[in-house]
């Protein structure tokens, strides 16, 4: 999956560009940037900055656009007018989730949007961005409203929304003692989620939240699905803050090995040409699990599904432990016999992929559902458990491929093995 970020150069690699790239590394998705302004800054201090032409935007938007399908787009630092107007011309009718962080002031006290460019960031900008992120001192600004309570934030969010942004997000507010929240407002609905205030500053938070939530928005999640995923992501880039000069603590996203594994073999599995024609009536899912999983909490899945559009095919939901119930199952059962193999991934039964998967050479196995006992069926996953439990019973080595016919209500359906998401896309790709 590709993201586009549009923002400053930092130095430090706290905030702008560089840290979303390594969000977006943590993630497992590709960030293809555009720089609108240089910056020199470090952890205690910021010392200069410098807008790039219009021209050099111009030309980077265009190299990226017209050959990368890109899912979301982040906007970070503008810095003037000529910027904002530049972005407006170029992504006007863009049709994809635009995220705007109207970042006006950085932590180390830099002037990220010049004062005389908030009336242009708000006439062009805001309007073409689906979504805006500010925190409380920029929402003020972008308003002119004194944040003191929720009422406020209701009124501060439906001046944004009536701006032209759908989903508006004010972040950091804090209300009660200890506590730091996030107010959610989008179509007249509202929510706020809370958590406890870290000690100390940090350089980066804001930027980690803002990719997050592109993140999610590429997925097509709901922007409250969004804003919980992207609170614990920048939650736990917080905690894993380190002090790397002499100054604030810079953000560090969490690396989830495995998630990052598997979300790097979705995108491969997307790319696959005519994959589409592989997709079930149920669409897929893609797991990944810990070693030695316990239960399907250890198991990595989509929160949703791979779906069938059109020729192609898009992930729907973000990736999390327990994410997957029926796949992450039969990965669960079969362990217990052969725990080398810790990702599946669900297709479409038909006997000529079936046909090709033994010409490839592959190990297959299959079980009947018409003989599944009724105590099996009226529970729930005891079915898959059953069927791989059957399928594996007589087998001196792990099947690559587990298939059924379906039964009563139940559409047939090809399971593929493998040792990591890897050696599952290799089984896939052995067939096409």
């Amino acid at each position: 999956m590709n993201i586009l970020s549009i923002g400053g150069s930092d130095p430090s690699s706290g905030a702008g560009i560089q840290s979303d790239i390594i969000a977006a590394q943590t993630l497992g998705v590709n960030c293809f940037s555009v720089i609108t302004a240089i910056t020199a800054q470090n952890s205690k201090k910021f010392s200069y900055a410098e807008s790039v032409s219009s021209k050099a935007v111009e030309k980077q938007l265009d190299s990226i656009l017209s050959d990368f399908d890109i899912k979301a787009i982040t906007v970070g630092m503008v810095y003037d007018s000529k910027i904002i107007k530049t972005l407006h011309s170029r992504l006007k009718n863009v049709k994809i989730p635009i995220i705007l962080d109207p970042v006006i002031r950085s932590t180390t006290r830099g002037i990220l949007l010049k004062k005389n460019s908030i009336s242009e960031l708000k006439k062009f900008l805001i309007p073409i961005c689906n979504t805006i992120t500010p925190n409380v001192l920029e929402a003020e600004i972008l308003t002119g409203v004194k944040i003191r309570n929720y009422e406020d934030l209701f009124i501060v969010s439906k001046i944004l929304s009536e701006i032209g942004s759908k989903n508006i997000i004010v972040t950091g507010h804090s209300f009660k003692k200890n506590t730091i929240s996030d107010f959610i407002f989008s179509n007249g609905q509202h929510q706020s989620l809370s958590g406890r205030i870290f000690k100390g500053q940090n350089h980066g938070s804001g930027c980690n939240f803002a990719f997050a939530i592109a993140y999610c928005l590429a997925q097509k999640m709901d922007i409250f699905d969004s804003a919980r995923f992207a609170k614990q992501f920048t939650i736990d880039s917080i905690k894993q803050a380190k002090r790397l000069g002499h100054g604030v603590k810079i953000t560090r996203p969490k690396r989830d090995k495995i998630k990052s594994e598997l979300s790097s073999a979705i995108s491969q599995f997307t790319d696959l040409k005519k994959i589409y024609s592989f997709i079930p009536e149920c669409q897929t899912n893609f797991v990944y699990a810990k070693p030695n999983p316990k239960s399907t909490n250890d198991i990595v899945g989509i929160m949703g599904r791979i779906v069938k559009t059109g020729k192609s095919v898009t992930p729907v939901g973000i990736l999390e432990y327990g994410g997957s119930k029926h796949v992450a199952t039969a990965v669960l059962t079969i362990q217990k016999k052969f725990p080398e193999i810790r990702s599946a991934l669900n297709i479409k039964y038909d006997d000529g992929i079936v046909r090709r998967f033994l010409q490839a050479g592959a190990k297959i196995s299959s079980y009947d559902r018409s003989y599944e006992p009724k105590s099996s069926k009226e529970k729930e996953n005891s079915s898959i458990s059953w069927g791989i439990n059957h399928a594996i019973k007589n087998s001196p080595t792990s099947p690559d491929i587990i298939y059924h016919m379906g039964d009563l209500g139940k559409e047939p359906m090809i399971i593929v093995f493998g040792t990591t998401p890897q050696n599952v896309i290799k089984r896939i790709s052995s067939i096409l």
